[in-house]
C-alpha cells in the first residue's frame, strides 16, 4: 500500500523517484510526475496538473480506462505496452505497471502509474522477428534449409525447407540414424557418414558436399550439405549445419557437360580444321584436324599463340590483317581459297571461312575459323586439266590424222584408178611396160605411207613404253657413228659438248630416232655457201633434262611455218630427199614420254632445236 499526502511538501520525493512514475486522480487527470517521466515526454508541473492522461496520451487504449477503473476499486491489473516519441523524436517502448494512491486516511485518491522502458527488448525482439522473416524468404529462395542436431537429448531438428527438399510431411520428426539412410546408398552416404564421424571425434566441418539422396516419395536428388560443432563453455553440445537442394543446377551442369562433350566430340571428327582466336588472333580452342595441320599431339602447345607464333612472317601479317577486318566489320570470309605456309615451308591449298564472335552488345571477342584441307583436290584437278589438255591434244593429233590418212590414201586410190584405166585402155606394149612400171612405183609409195602411218599408231597407242636411265653422251656418239658416211659424204663437223655422266630418261629406241633424225636434218638442209656444223649441249633445268641441237643451216620462217613446222608431210625446202614425215614422227615419240620440244630458227643463220626430257617420268 502506497500513502502519499496530498500536499506539495511531498513533491521534491516524487520527482526524485528513479523510474518514470505519474500520479493520476479518480478523473484521470495528471496530478505530478517524476523528474524522469517530465525528461522523457518534456511536460511542465502545471501542465500536468491540469490534462487528462487521456488527452495528454491520446493513442492509449480506451481499455486502460477499465483498468484504471479497477485500480481505484483497490484491484491493480497490467496495462500493457505503449509507444511514445521522445523529445528527440525516437521511438520508445514502456511497460505501463499500475498501484492504487492512497491518502493518509488510506482512502484512495488515484492511481501510481511507472514506467518500465522496454525499448531495447522490443527492438532485439522486432529485429530478432526481422531476421527470421529474412532468412525465412532467403531459405525460399535458395533453397536453403536448416537443421541442428542436439547432442544432449539426441534430438535433430529440420526446418521446414529441409523437410520439403526430403519431401516428408511438415510434422515429421528426424533423427540422426534415420536421417543417414535417405543418402543414396554408396558413395553419399559413406561421405556424409564420414563427415559426421569426423565432426563429433575430431570437431572437423564440412561444407559443399555434392551429394545424392533419395527423398521419401523415391526421387532422387541432389543436394549440398554443410556442418559444424557448436560448443557451450567448451563442450562440444551439438552440430549445426544447411541443406540445399541443387538438383536442378547440377542436372543443368551435366546437360552442359554432355552437350560440350558432344560438340567437342563432333568438332573433333569434323573433317576440316576448326579453331576460336580471341581478339589479340590467339587461338583459344583447335580441333584435332587443326593439330595434326600443325603437327603436335597435345593442343596444349598451341593454345595462347598467335600466327606470328605458328606461320612465317607473311602468312601472319595477312592472316592478321584479315582477322582484324572481320572483326571490326563483322563481315564473315565464307569459303575463300588460301594458301597458307606452315613454319617448315609445307604448303597447303585451303578453303577458308572467319566468322565473327559477338556478344550480347554486338561487339566481335573473336572468331571462329573453319578451312577445308583442298590440297589433293587441287592435286587432282590439275591432273584432271592435265588429261583434259591431253586429250585435247590427242583429239587434234586423231583429227590431223584422220584428214593424212583419207587425204593420203585417197590419193593413192585415184592415182591406181588412174593408172589401171589408161592400162585397160593401152595397146601399145611399151607404154604397157611404162604404165605397169608407174604403178609399182605407186604401190611403193602406198606402202611406205602405210608403214609411216602404222609408225604414228604405234607410238600413240603404246601404253607399255618403258622409260630408262640413258647416257646421253654415248647415245650422240653411237648416233654419230652410225650416220658417219652420210656426215663424211655431206662434210660436215658435229661436235658433242654433252657432258660423259649427262644421264637422260628416255625410251632407248625414241631416243635413238629423235637424235638421227635431227641430226640428219641438221646436215640435210645444210647452207649451200658454208660447210654444215652441229653442236650438241646438254643441262639439267627444273624437272627437264634439256638437249641442245645446233646447226648453221638454211634455217626455217617460223612466222611462215611455226605452226606446220612439226605437221605430217610438210616440207619447208625445195630438197630432192624430204618427205615431211621425220619431225612428226619425232614429235610424237617426244609427246608420248611427257615431254617438248622449242625451237628457234633465222633464216639464213641456222636452226636451234631443245628437247626437253621429263624427269619426273
Amino acid at each position: 500500500m502506497i500513502k502519499v499526502p496530498l500536499i506539495s511538501n511531498t513533491s521534491f520525493i516524487i520527482r526524485q523517484l528513479p523510474t518514470p512514475t505519474a500520479f493520476v486522480d479518480t478523473n484521470y487527470n495528471i496530478v505530478q510526475t517524476s523528474d524522469k517521466w517530465t525528461s522523457i515526454f518534456n511536460e511542465n508541473e502545471e501542465s500536468n496538473k491540469s490534462n487528462s492522461l487521456f488527452a495528454v496520451f491520446p493513442n492509449l487504449s480506451h481499455k486502460w480506462k477499465m483498468v484504471l477503473e479497477n485500480c481505484f476499486k483497490g484491484n491493480p491489473q497490467p496495462m500493457g505496452i505503449h509507444k511514445t516519441i521522445d523529445t528527440k523524436g525516437q521511438d520508445i517502448w514502456f511497460e505501463w505497471t499500475n498501484a492504487p494512491w492512497y491518502d493518509a486516511n488510506e482512502n484512495i485518491v488515484g492511481a501510481i502509474i511507472q514506467l518500465n522502458n522496454i525499448t531495447d527488448a522490443v527492438n532485439n525482439e522486432l529485429e530478432l522477428n526481422k531476421k527470421e522473416l529474412l532468412l525465412q524468404q532467403q531459405t525460399e529462395i535458395t533453397k536453403i534449409g536448416r537443421w541442428e542436431f542436439n547432442m544432449e537429448d539426441n534430438q535433430l531438428f529440420w526446418c521446414t525447407t529441409t523437410k520439403s527438399i526430403h519431401e516428408v510431411s511438415p510434422d515429421f520428426k528426424p533423427n540422426i540414424e534415420t536421417a543417414l539412410f535417405y543418402y543414396k546408398e554408396g558413395h553419399s552416404r559413406n561421405t556424409i557418414s564420414m563427415a559426421l564421424f569426423e565432426a563429433q571425434d575430431k570437431g572437423k566441418p564440412w561444407s559443399n558436399l555434392k551429394l545424392q539422396i533419395i527423398t521419401a516419395t523415391g526421387k532422387e536428388k541432389w543436394v549440398m550439405a554443410g556442418g559444424k560443432p557448436i560448443y557451450n563453455k567448451g563442450k562440444m553440445v551439438g552440430l549445426i549445419g544447411t541443406f540445399q537442394d541443387i538438383h536442378e543446377q547440377v542436372e543443368a551442369d551435366i546437360k552442359i557437360i554432355n552437350n560440350e562433350k558432344l560438340l567437342r566430340t563432333l568438332i573433333d571428327n569434323l573433317p576440316v580444321n576448326v579453331y576460336i582466336k580471341d581478339t589479340e588472333s590467339r587461338k583459344v580452342l583447335i580441333n584435332k584436324a587443326e593439330c595434326e595441320y600443325l603437327g603436335v599431339n597435345d593442343p596444349k602447345e598451341i593454345l595462347g599463340k598467335n600466327d606470328f607464333e605458328l606461320y612465317p612472317s607473311e602468312s601472319a601479317e595477312k592472316s592478321r590483317a584479315e582477322d582484324l577486318r572481320v572483326m571490326k566489320t563483322l563481315k564473315p570470309v565464307i569459303a575463300k581459297e588460301t594458301v597458307n605456309t606452315r613454319l617448315d615451308g609445307k604448303q597447303t591449298s585451303f578453303l577458308s571461312s572467319k566468322i565473327p564472335l559477338l556478344n550480347g552488345k554486338g561487339i566481335a571477342y573473336g572468331l571462329v575459323g573453319i578451312s577445308l584441307d583442298i590440297s589433293k583436290l587441287k592435286e587432282k584437278e590439275k591432273e584432271l586439266r592435265n588429261i583434259i589438255n591431253i586429250a585435247s591434244v590427242q583429239n587434234k593429233k586423231l583429227l590431223n590424222f584422220a584428214h593424212i590418212v583419207s587425204h593420203n590414201l585417197r590419193s593413192h586410190s585415184a592415182n591406181f584408178s588412174m593408172l589401171l584405166n589408161f592400162l585397160e585402155s593401152e595397146k601399145d606394149e611399151d607404154e604397157k611396160k611404162s604404165i605397169v612400171a608407174m604403178l609399182t612405183k605407186a604401190s611403193n609409195n602406198l606402202l611406205e605411207t602405210l608403214d609411216n602411218l602404222n609408225e604414228v599408231v604405234s607410238i600413240n597407242t603404246n601404253t607399255n613404253i618403258e622409260i630408262k636411265e640413258i647416257s646421253l653422251n654415248e647415245k650422240v656418239e653411237d648416233a654419230c657413228q652410225n650416220l658417219s658416211p652420210f656426215i663424211l659424204d655431206n662434210k660436215a663437223t658435229l661436235e658433242n659438248k654433252i657432258p660423259e655422266n649427262f644421264i637422260v630418261k628416255s625410251v632407248p629406241a625414241y631416243l635413238d630416232s629423235i637424235l638421227t633424225n635431227f641430226i640428219t636434218n641438221a646436215v640435210k638442209y645444210k647452207h649451200p655457201n658454208r660447210d654444215s656444223y652441229v653442236s650438241l649441249s646438254a643441262e639439267k633445268k627444273g624437272n627437264y633434262a634439256i638437249l641442245t641441237i645446233k646447226d648453221n643451216g638454211l634455217g626455217i620462217d617460223l612466222d611462215k611455218y611455226g605452226e606446220k613446222l612439226f605437221g605430217m608431210y610438210k616440207t619447208f625446202h625445195d630438197h630432192t630427199d624430204a618427205r615431211g614425215i621425220g619431225l612428226y614422227l619425232t614429235k610424237n615419240q617426244i609427246d608420248a614420254m611427257n615431254g617438248k620440244v622449242e625451237v628457234t630458227s633465222k633464216v639464213g643463220k641456222g636452226t636451234e632445236f631443245k628437247i626437253f626430257f621429263n624427269e619426273k617420268n
